[in-house]
């Protein structure tokens, strides 16, 4: 692998812009196309950022012979078919998250990657993030004892469209996959997929969930309990108490993009732990992918593709409580 790992971008919208905005903090990545269903809106966004190459269609992208990697950022229907295309042109993908709409999509996809020996990784950038691997580390060494509770949410307002990504059933819209799937993640880092599950989901006028809460009960005795909203904002925290002290994950308004850690430890005095970061913070999970890239792995252990399924999978039991499906499901 070359010291320089060439990027392509699949897709044009909001996160995408995030992303390659991660992606200027990293000397040791470049990107040289982009992809997009609209010749126009390619050869816009690889203006504005300065892309050689901008093409007006996906499969054009994933066949640049130059490229190594491939972002994928289009709304989650489309992740699977997606992904499967630059799997099949030989490139290593990084899928934002969740890495598709149901398990066994997610399944499929994880075959294809591992039977061609390609990089395949869920894009679950916060989980990359300095201050939640220090809670990590932290958790690991046993500072806070065996933990009992982790608590999370995610909510933001979210101006109603039928049409748009996040009310469309067709696009796997609803709180769920787009945010709830945070909190969801955040349990499975400390806790693991669930033994229980109870949850409520809201459903809204054009068939998604709007709002959701889950509780996670493990054989453990430990809880999880996690809402996520695309009604109204949430402060975006997490808490995780153990046995013998607590954590807690300050984050921006707004935004699951924690800076700061509160430590309270029995017999100790309360703590606070500043987690500056670099860039925007999707840098991280890019120079995740450019690290094991070079290693010649195929696969994150920070981010591994068997949890990615555990957590549709886990996802797909919620939605089944709700009776919520997707067209996709069918």
């Amino acid at each position: 692998m070359n010291d320089t790992i060439c990027w392509g971008i699949l897709s044009t919208g909001y996160i995408a812009h995030q992303f390659v905005e991660g992606l200027s903090a990293l000397p040791e990545a470049r990107i040289v196309a982009v992809g997009s269903r609209n010749a126009g809106t390619a050869s816009a966004f690889a203006a504005q950022y300065n892309i050689p190459r901008s093409y007006s269609s996906y499969g054009e992208l994933a066949s640049d012979p130059e490229i190594d990697a491939i972002y994928i950022g289009t709304p989650h229907r489309f992740h699977k078919e997606n992904t499967l295309l630059c799997l099949s042109a030989g490139k290593a993908v990084l899928c934002e998250k969740p890495l598709t709409t149901n398990a066994s999509d997610a399944q499929a996809v994880v075959q294809t990657a591992r039977e061609n020996n390609l990089f395949l990784m869920e894009a679950m950038w916060s989980r990359f993030l300095p201050a939640l691997q220090k809670a990590k580390q932290m958790i690991d060494g046993g500072v806070i004892g065996d933990i009992q509770i982790v608590a999370s949410d995610f909510g933001f307002t979210a101006p109603f469209d039928p049409k748009s990504r996040l009310y469309d059933p067709e696009l796997g819209g609803g709180s769920l996959l787009d945010v709830g799937i945070y909190p969801v993640s955040l349990a499975s880092m400390f806790l693991g997929p669930p033994q229980r599950i109870v949850s409520m989901g809201q459903i809204g006028r054009t068939g998604v969930d709007e709002q959701s809460a889950v509780i996670f009960g493990y054989d453990s005795g430990a809880l999880a309990v996690g809402y996520a909203t695309i009604r109204c904002g949430t402060y975006t925290e997490a808490t995780i108490a153990g046995s013998g002290g607590m954590i807690r994950l300050h984050a921006q308004v707004g935004l699951f993009r924690p800076y700061r850690l509160s430590l309270r430890v029995s017999g100790r005095e309360d703590e606070v732990i500043e987690v500056p970061y670099e860039g925007n913070g999707y840098n991280y999970e890019a120079a995740e992918v450019i690290r094991r890239l070079r290693a010649g792995e195929i696969e994150s252990p920070v981010m591994p593709l068997d949890e990615s399924v555990e957590i549709i999978r886990t996802m797909d039991k919620i939605r089944a409580q709700w009776s919520l499906k997707y067209p996709a499901d069918r």
